[in-house]
């Protein structure tokens, strides 16, 4: 069986997953069960929000963490999405810089079944960050306990349940490129995290004194990383304090995609310590909202200064004015440190730049490569991907020092617009000279620009064993075993300065 005609079996093929936590974590008998979320939601403020795209819930069982999430819940109305995605982290199985998806086709509680969205679970699985051990769904809770109370609040939807392993800054971004183009505005992100965890049960005491203060302030430091949507602040900060925040990684792919116009905010806080009285063990439990439309991915500070004309420009000054996007940009990263904001900028942002796509920006100094950085993905409008790279090539390309203000008149700028990515069958469906190539084995990758063959003279084969290589792999790696993603690239040039 090959793997189109697997893929549809596994489709076909109706699977219930039961719940396991029925009984224990929340009722285990339906009408029980509902009343028992009714309580919690009667039990908060009713709010009005407009374009709800996510939630961050607390995961733990209803009698602790109930009270909180139902802030969130309160949030929803019957039928207002077509698809729920759930990320939570994995407790039990270990998923090194993957995240794993079910093999069932139905996810069943007391409540009733839900229908997962199979097609876009299939296209996920594509991807290898994607395709970890689906056996972490069997026993893992942070999934499971949201379901009911999007169920007694949304009615029926489709549902995307993700287990969240142990990632790197790589593998988060990783996984927001590849969800962020798919999501609409019918769809809800929901994350499910519990914050602190303090006390010796959970081997985590970094203060014996004045706990409650203390276990609020480790907290609010992270919420007030979330609210600023700060996915790398946030991340370093928990790295930093040893924060024991359990969905630290989905709260970090949740707040790398969010759309540009985003706003986060804070429903609820609380500890099963002001609950239960006893400070010696307590978790904290936080529910926060997120507004915005999934659907355009337009981001918010993109300022459109028109000009008499709608039309799009010509290739010849499209380029141009990209290139000029690009150098003051990055003039202005130099000089003051910082990616600047559009209507920082004298170059006008261009309607047709609206539409997102993935970019790099390239700097030569006398012909030499002097800093390349760049996004594959369309995530955001072209516009943001060429006025972030130019700036991340100038300062933060590892291989290079930071370019300095004397030597901004020597470096020559070259912008290539990408189309978006597509797997293909093998090696031997790459053409050199027209596609870029991005290599996947395992939890390693790697990209190569469509001119970097041609300028190297080297044969698909050599330009395959310098990606394995670059990609910390074999020099073989990619005979077997690698999943290839091509593209194509529209580049506009300066001419050299030197």
């Amino acid at each position: 069986m090959d793997e189109t005609q697997e893929r549809t079996a596994r489709t076909q093929t109706r699977r219930v997953h039961h719940s396991t936590l029925a009984g224990a974590w929340y009722a285990s008998e339906r009408n029980r069960l509902a009343r028992e979320i009714e309580a919690h939601l009667r039990s908060v403020p009713e709010r009005q929000v407009d374009n709800l795209c996510a939630l961050i819930l607390p995961h733990a069982g209803y009698q602790w963490s109930g009270p909180t999430a139902a802030h969130g819940i309160r949030l929803l109305r019957r039928d207002a999405f077509d698809r729920v995605i759930v990320m939570g982290p994995s407790h039990r199985v270990p998923l090194e810089n993957q995240a794993s998806l079910p093999e069932e086709t139905h996810f069943a509680n007391p409540l009733g079944e839900l229908a997962l969205d199979v097609d876009f679970i299939e296209s996920l699985r594509r991807h290898a960050v994607f395709a970890g051990d689906s056996g972490a769904h069997a026993e893992e809770h942070s999934v499971q306990i949201e379901l009911p109370l999007l169920q007694q609040s949304l009615g029926d939807f489709r549902l995307v349940p993700i287990v969240v392993g142990q990632l790197n800054a790589d593998s988060v971004t990783r996984m927001a490129e590849i969800l962020r183009p798919m999501l609409d505005e019918r769809t809800l992100v929901v994350v499910s995290s519990d914050f602190t965890h303090y006390g010796r049960r959970f081997g985590y005491v970094p203060f014996e004194d004045n706990i409650q203060e203390n276990v609020r302030r480790l907290d609010d430091g992270a919420l007030g990383l979330i609210l600023a949507k700060d996915a790398r602040g946030f991340l370093e900060y928990v790295r930093r304090t040893q924060a024991t925040i359990c969905g630290r990684y989905p709260i970090g792919i949740l707040l790398s995609m969010l759309p540009g116009d985003a706003q986060a905010h804070l429903l609820n806080y609380d500890t099963s310590a002001r609950i239960s009285g006893d400070w010696s063990n307590s978790v904290s439990y936080a529910a926060l909202a997120f507004t915005g439309r999934w659907s355009g991915a337009r981001g918010g500070s993109t300022r459109v200064e028109n000009s008499a004309a709608d039309e799009a420009p010509s290739r010849g000054e499209e380029g141009a004015m990209l290139l000029r996007l690009a150098r003051e940009a990055m003039e202005f990263g130099v000089r003051e440190g910082r990616v600047p904001q559009p209507d920082e900028l004298a170059t006008r942002v261009h309607p047709a730049w609206e539409a997102s796509a993935g970019a790099f920006v390239t700097l030569r100094q006398h012909g030499r490569l002097r800093g390349c950085i760049g996004e594959i993905y369309p995530t955001r409008p072209l516009s943001q991907a060429v006025i972030h790279q130019a700036v991340n090539s100038a300062l933060n390309d590892r291989r290079f020092a930071p370019v300095t203000a004397g030597e901004l008149d020597e470096l020559a700028l070259e912008v290539s617009v990408l189309t978006p990515p597509r797997q293909v069958s093998s090696a031997d469906d790459i053409v050199l000279g027209k596609h870029g190539i991005i290599l996947r084995k395992g939890s390693k990758s790697s990209v190569f620009l469509p001119k970097v063959a041609i300028e190297q003279k080297w044969t698909r084969d050599e330009t395959l064993t310098h990606l394995a290589l670059k990609a910390g792999l074999p020099a073989d790696a990619w005979r077997e075993g690698a999943v290839f993603e091509v593209f194509e690239a529209i580049v506009f040039e300066e001419r050299d300065r030197s």
